[in-house]
């Protein structure tokens, strides 16, 4: 799926330099435990001769840790700027190849995207008549990923008994207890849409009880019940072993994940030979359409990318190609490709999606799909 580095946003505004640190903090091995220990003097050594001042140095070394107890790979990734250290975290199971240390006019968070990709947030509700238990995740590449926030709804449990006897007391109890399972759903599938709009979750998932589940999902909102997934199982009852709703459950959101990337790439492959396409393929198509911020999303490969360099602007458009295409902006410098335009995306709210080469048609590195298609070519002259 894409990500979205909008949280981003307001550190890409700030005026560098920037230090920017991507290095490997596993320890085990007698070589790596010696590396770790010449690794703060490496990282130094490094930012120095880059011309990073003693501030923003000091407070990179400072940062520095071994992930002790993390099996291997595990890698660190630091950004700073002004003697202060904007991000420092802790990637399990990212080897650091190749490690990045470096200073610069903008962060570069090239390798935090790589190495931690937007997660995947889905709601998993596991219902009964007379109470439920919503839990909302984060699944992504990351090992870290857990559940993010458990809601217990607890609803009425009056007349939710089999009534023996018959005729018209009968109809009118159970006539009470319909009203009564409806109230209990009408709660849970408001906490399952609070939920749902909050994390911007892009799967339900509804467990328990057959006929409750039906009621849930009918008291969701529309746009809820387009996100909806069954899964056959009811732990509350003991019938069923957690492992398994927790196993069926992760085969959905990996189906809906791969679904979802090539969803993007079929929409990519469709705008080829259309007359107005809402797409731009190649560098300087797609900078042209991040500088008027009709990026959707942005697809590129980062390795492609990388000896390819554009300017960073101090202002709207932030990116150009050329000196002559920054609108009266002021230029900060040549940035690598891939940081330059993980920035411009960030600034214009577009998604993101890094992808292997062979993902995208031959020739072709960067491509974007926009917010409103391209108009038709201007005739040439005669």
């Amino acid at each position: 799926m894409t990500q979205n580095l909008k949280e981003f946003a307001d550190l890409y505004r700030r005026q560098g330099p920037w230090c920017t640190v991507f290095v490997d903090a596993g320890t085990g091995t007698v070589d790596s435990l010696a590396a770790a220990d010449v690794r703060p003097q490496n990282v130094r050594a490094q930012l120095e001769s880059g011309g990073a001042g003693r501030e923003d140095v000091d407070a990179v070394e400072a940062a520095l840790q071994r992930a002790t107890g993390q099996p291997s790979p595990v890698a660190q990734f630091i950004l700073a700027r002004q003697g202060t250290v904007e991000i420092s975290e802790v990637l399990p199971g990212v080897r650091a190849q190749p490690e990045q240390v470096s200073v610069g006019p903008v962060p570069d968070l090239t390798p935090l995207a790589r190495s931690r990709p937007e997660s995947f947030p889905y709601v998993v509700a596991e219902v009964g008549r007379g109470d439920a238990e919503v839990r909302l995740h984060y699944a992504s590449s990351d090992p870290r990923a857990a559940a993010e926030e458990v809601e217990e709804v607890q609803g009425s449990t009056e007349n939710l008994s089999k009534f023996p006897g018959g005729g018209w007391a009968q109809y009118g109890y159970q006539h009470r207890t319909e009203e009564v399972w409806r109230k209990n759903a009408d709660e849970v599938a408001a906490a399952i849409d609070r939920l749902a709009t909050d994390s911007r979750a892009r799967m339900i998932v509804l467990a328990g009880d057959v006929r409750a589940r039906s009621m849930v999902q009918d008291q969701l909102s529309k746009a809820g019940q387009a996100l909806v997934e069954h899964v056959e199982s009811h732990t509350h009852t003991g019938g069923d072993n957690p492992e398994d709703l927790r196993d069926r459950v992760s085969s959905l959101v990996a189906e809906k994940w791969a679904t979802g990337q090539q969803e993007i790439l079929d929409r990519l492959a469709m705008q080829e030979g259309q007359d107005n396409p809402e797409s731009a393929t190649g560098p300087g198509a797609v900078v042209s359409a991040l500088q008027q911020a009709q990026v959707d999303v942005l697809i590129f490969d980062a390795d492609a990318l990388s000896g390819r360099t554009f300017l960073a602007l101090g202002a709207e458009p932030w990116i150009a190609a050329a000196e002559g295409e920054s609108l009266g902006a002021e230029v900060l410098g040549k940035v690598a490709g891939p940081a330059a335009l993980l920035r411009a995306a960030a600034l214009t709210d577009a998604g993101v999606l890094l992808v292997p080469g062979a993902a995208l048609p031959d020739g072709v590195d960067v491509a974007a799909l926009l917010r409103w298609p391209t108009g038709p070519g201007v005739p040439a002259s005669s």
